[in-house]
């Protein structure tokens, strides 16, 4: 049986002041980093067999806490990057609504296809699979982590699971440095066995952007 782990990076000054990320390679703040510590020391007792995280520094740093403990090797892929935001990227959520008021409702309704430039969910939700099914296969029956981002965790273990995305979205998401845990046989195939699993936190969680 295969078990997949999709660890959401930890914090980061733009998730604290809601500043739209998507694409842009933002680095861990030192809160982000003590979360990562934290869970890491979680994780490890997993025994994991492979790491694999997006390219984006809050998650490669994430990851490389994990592979502190474990030593094992980390292997990027970027295809695990958070969902493109288009026209957003890099401003306050605020201004977001300000500026695009019609996309901005869409997307808060939930449509996958707001406009603005913005990657569609179900186009997040392949390319997220599409890197964990070659983890899999890189290492079957295995503990695999994927260190990657909110929105991508989200879409991807939809798209693993067979869900549409009004089941989606009914899901809530990680908190940073939380992750969703599936597994894998041959008789049942995808399942879901956890989610937001993880070293508890206070405050609001921070938006998957």
């Amino acid at each position: 049986m295969t078990r997949l782990i999709l660890w959401r990076h930890g914090n980061t000054a733009w998730n604290a002041s809601d500043r739209v990320q998507g694409h842009d390679d933002v680095p861990l703040n030192d809160l982000g980093h003590q979360q990562a510590a934290a869970a890491a020391r979680l994780l490890a007792a997993l025994q994991p067999d492979a790491i694999v995280t997006s390219d984006l520094r809050r998650a490669t740093d994430t990851a490389q806490a994990l592979a502190a403990l474990t030593g094992l090797p980390v292997r990027t892929d970027p295809r695990l990057r958070e969902r493109h935001f288009g026209l957003w990227q890099g401003l306050l959520r605020e201004e977001a609504a300000e500026r695009f008021p019609v996309e901005y409702a869409r997307w808060r309704a939930g449509e996958p296809n707001p406009g603005c430039e913005i990657e569609s969910l179900d186009d997040l939700g392949k390319r997220v699979a599409e890197a964990a099914h070659a983890a899999v296969d890189a290492n079957t029956d295995g503990t695999i982590v994927i260190a990657t981002h909110g929105g991508a965790a989200r879409q991807g273990c939809g798209h693993l699971l067979g869900w549409d995305a009004e089941v989606v979205r009914t899901i809530g998401g990680l908190q940073n440095c939380h992750w969703t845990e599936l597994r894998h046989d041959p008789v049942r195939g995808w399942h879901l066995q956890a989610h937001n699993v993880g070293v508890p936190m206070q405050g609001p969680i921070p938006e998957a952007i």
